[in-house]
């Protein structure tokens, strides 16, 4: 069966992580640069192979001195890690609108297998021609099972980051046209 591809529309899209902070208040993170693409045989995407990659120096939470901490050693390591990679295995339909996505997720050079819950918007033509698709994306993970270990202990005993990440990201895909898909 053919396949369709799609790929990311950066300007319409919003890659977010949040974690507690002093396990007190949630500080909200971001990557500005990322790539994505899809392929998919299916209209309800049921069959989607996802691949994602997010550069580690683009990450951004409003504040200069911890996105440079976050893209040092004790984090992200950016230098010597320069991207962060997601690449499915599997996709469970749950119902019309529901997915679980499965796959590979690396970070720095450590690799886990990762399950996340995709909330699909719908496929929408805008007013250009360009035929769209949205999806909401959101999961858990430990940021220390790959090796974002780094922590401080306050006075009173708690830590400074928590270690689950939760993960939130807004994803608008854009249909690749082709001379195949043109004629079809």
């Amino acid at each position: 069966m053919k396949k369709t591809k799609w790929t990311i529309d950066p300007t319409h899209s919003q890659v977010q992580f949040k974690v507690k902070h002093l396990m007190i208040t949630t500080v909200t993170g971001s990557f500005n640069e990322f790539e994505s693409t899809v392929e998919t045989s299916s209209d309800d995407f049921a069959d989607a192979q996802v691949s994602f990659t997010a550069k580690t120096a683009s990450v951004n939470t409003g504040n200069e001195q911890r996105d440079g901490h976050l893209q040092g050693d004790d984090f992200f390591n950016a230098e010597k890690y320069p991207e962060l990679k997601f690449n499915s295995t599997r996709i469970t339909k749950k119902d019309d609108e529901n997915l679980e996505l499965e796959g590979d997720l690396t970070i720095r050079d450590i690799t886990k297998k990762v399950k996340l819950a995709v909330e699909f918007g719908g496929v929408m033509t805008d007013p250009w021609g360009n035929v769209k698709a949205g999806f909401t994306v959101t999961g858990k993970i430990s940021r220390k099972e790959f090796g974002l270990s780094w922590n401080a202990v306050t006075e009173a005993g708690g830590v400074v980051v928590s270690d689950d990440v939760k993960i939130h990201s807004e994803l608008q895909y854009i249909k690749v046209v082709t001379p195949e898909t043109v004629s079809a």
